[in-house]
């Protein structure tokens, strides 16, 4: 039996889910399809969910098809939930990516698709809803092929779209039962025949089998020989090439259909199973997995969904878990309990195989994003940007604070680009978002899973700082003013943008204390980790980015130095060479792709300009006109508000991060959660105990 891990992405309200439910009942895992608006659907667990109708959370459900086991993952379509996503790529082997055929081509379908691309995740493509008036098929091909992948292939075409009888007319031979292409045969295999003959083209099919060469002459040379010969190629033949560019993701096969009416589905559920390429299984080899996923039990247990990779892990092994390459530290637990997803649902196994996805108890410090046993010879990378707005949550009831804390640490635990920050001075907890809906679910769910009513300040953008310039200090040990037993000396300087802190010493290894260190390598680890926090808060309070940070002065006296006056010198140090570089306060600024009538244009443009949005680009299409430019990510909510009254509900939106471009005007400041080393008496005070 095969396994394979296949992803359901798409834009919000595209039918991710309903199709998830079709694909379930075409496999026989389930009797009835359930519904989306009557919360009755296998993926949509969440009461949350099921009210506001939309995917939360990602969800997995299986399934078989021929002798392979589908294990599907359910990822939600708004933006606001994005970080789910993010977390279920790196375990995929294959993705439906679903677009509306009445909506089209969407703000995060773009986004989606670029990111598979990026990972090279197979891919097919559905085009859903085709029995819904106003569905345009044609239109949203053409959409395809231009704004998202000019290697897309249509492999039929609807019939009858826009009414309740549109059917999915698949081109080729009669036959859907296609015998895929082996190059190893002495011929290629047939297409729809049970005779062995080749299969041959019916009259309309020739046109299809013409663009399908042309489509895969691109990336195979035989092909384009064939296509510029004129040599007409055995449709078994054509499928096999197809097959394999959809593995190396080159080339994307695209389905139509319908969810509700199950239209389609039936070829796309034979197409996943023979279009995409089941997971790699290394049984041999030593057990390494990825977490993406951590949900709780009834009784408040851990559990961790991982992906495995190679190798096996079994009921009662001791299993590492930690991040390759990151900070944080690894822990190691006892496996108590393994659910393998198969047939339908997640079942009690003694042990997790290479290739499949089960649910963990026993990690209790696993972390999403961890690798459990050796680590992966690739490490992870983030797919889409971090959040950028965030917003202090307030509970309406007093007394409440330490619950709070509690309750959205839970929720970071399953998020972790929540992202708390905790104010110890003002007791007061933030959290990071996405967009407005993402904070109006974090208040529904802790109202109905902690009891707890809270309020949200507002919004605001995440900033960070960059250099100004170049920076130096020291503190010497014995020096008037220097309380600690130590001497540190950094040096900070700008680096290019999007290259993140980097960190370097250059001292001498007599001037390391090696017998609280051991080597000049924790030396630097200890260092390192202590500059990384420092640099958490700026000169105003915000995140430092992009720098380079030396250690250039390292002293000490035996025995009396310790690791702790290293590690509470160093803020002093660095946050004086910080105030000497200077910083820039930069706001995240988005990219905008607006699309609105020609004759709203006019009453546009004067909001765009007071919301800071500089359109970098107008381009007029007949009765529509196009916009493409900047916008400061804190306006973009007011922007989607204001458009539908401007527009006449006609405008659409679509917005992601682009980059940090300097505030303009006065520097926003964020107030500080540390003991304040940029104030020399305060942080002194605050590590004596007396402030």
């Amino acid at each position: 039996m095969h396994t394979l891990n296949l992803g359901i992405v798409a834009h919000v309200d595209a039918g991710k889910t309903s199709l998830t439910e079709r694909l379930l009942q075409t496999a026989g895992a389930i009797d009835e399809v359930g519904s989306v608006d009557d919360g009755t659907t296998q993926t949509d667990t969440l009461a949350l969910e099921r009210r506001r109708g939309i995917t939360i959370k990602s969800a997995v459900v299986s399934f078989v098809v021929d002798d392979v086991t589908v294990n599907l993952i359910d990822t939600p379509g708004h933006p606001d939930f994005v970080a789910e996503v993010e977390r279920v790529l790196d375990v995929l082997d294959g993705a439906v990516l679903v677009v509306s055929a009445v909506e089209g081509v969407q703000a995060q379908t773009r986004l989606l698709m670029r990111a598979l691309q990026r990972l090279r995740v197979p891919t097919l493509v559905f085009i859903n809803k085709i029995d819904r008036a106003g569905a345009d098929p044609g239109r949203v091909l053409r959409d395809i092929h231009r704004k998202l992948a000019p290697a897309a292939v249509a492999m039929g075409t609807a019939h009858d779209p826009g009414t309740r009888a549109a059917a999915f007319i698949p081109y080729g031979p009669a036959d859907d039962t296609p015998t895929p292409y082996d190059p190893a045969d002495e011929a290629p295999a047939s297409y729809g025949r049970t005779d062995g003959a080749p299969a041959p083209y019916e009259p309309a099919d020739d046109a299809f089998a013409t663009r399908l060469a042309e489509t895969l002459a691109e990336h195979d040379q035989a092909v384009l020989a064939a296509c510029l010969d004129g040599t007409p190629l055995p449709y078994g033949r054509l499928l096999g090439e197809l097959t394999a560019q959809t593995g190396r993701a080159l080339a994307h096969p695209v389905f139509l259909g319908s969810a509700i009416t199950g239209a389609g589905v039936r070829e796309l559920t034979r197409a996943i199973v023979r279009l995409l390429p089941v997971a790699g299984a290394d049984e041999s080899a030593l057990a390494s997995g990825t977490v993406f996923k951590i949900d709780r039990g009834a009784a408040g247990e851990k559990i961790a969904y991982v992906r495995l990779f190679s190798g096996s892990v079994h009921v009662r092994d001791r299993l590492r878990f930690g991040r390759d390459g990151e900070d944080g530290e690894d822990g190691e637990a006892k496996v108590t309990a393994i659910h393998v997803f198969e047939r339908g649902s997640a079942v009690p196994r003694p042990a997790l195989t290479a290739g499949r996805i089960a649910k963990i108890w026993g990690l209790a410090g696993a972390r999403i994003g961890d690798t459990l046993g050796a680590p992966r010879a690739a490490g992870r990378g983030r797919h889409f940007a971090p959040p950028t707005l965030e917003t202090v949550v307030v509970p309406r009831r007093p007394g409440r604070g330490a619950a709070l804390h509690a309750a959205l640490a839970r929720l970071a635990e399953q998020d972790p680009l929540i992202n708390l920050r905790h104010d110890d001075i003002r007791r007061e907890t933030s959290v990071s978002l996405y967009g407005e809906v993402q904070k109006e679910v974090i208040q529904e769910t802790l109202a109905a899973d902690f009891g707890l009513d809270v309020g949200f300040r507002e919004t605001t953008a995440i900033c960070v700082e960059r250099l100004a310039g170049t920076g130096e200090a020291a503190e010497f040990l014995g020096r008037a003013g220097n309380p600690f037993p130590a001497t540190v000396g950094l040096r900070i300087e700008p680096a290019p943008p999007g290259t993140g802190v980097r960190f370097r010493t250059e001292v001498k290894v007599e001037s390391v204390p090696l017998y609280i260190y051991k080597t000049t390598e924790d030396f630097r680890a200890a260092m390192r980790d202590t500059v990384l926090e420092t640099l958490d808060q700026g000169l105003r309070g915000w995140r430092v980015v992009d720098c380079t940070v030396t250690v250039t002065q390292s002293g000490y006296t035996s025995p009396t130095s310790t690791a702790r006056d290293f590690r509470l010198l160093t803020p002093l140090v660095l946050m004086s060479a910080l105030r000497r570089a200077g910083t820039v306060v930069c706001e995240p600024v988005h990219r905008f792709r607006l699309e609105i009538p020609a004759d709203a244009l006019g009453p546009v443009l004067p909001v765009l300009a007071r919301l800071r949005a500089v359109p970098r680009t107008t381009v007029a299409d007949g009765p529509a006109c196009l916009l493409e430019g900047g916008i400061p990510a804190a306006r973009v909510h007011e922007l989607q508000q204001r458009l539908p009254g401007l527009t006449r509900g006609e405008g659409v939106l679509e917005c992601a991060f682009d980059r940090y471009e300097p505030v303009s005007g006065a520097a926003p400041s964020r107030p500080r959660t540390d003991r304040n080393p940029l104030n020399r008496k305060e942080y002194l005070l605050h590590l004596s105990g007396r402030a």
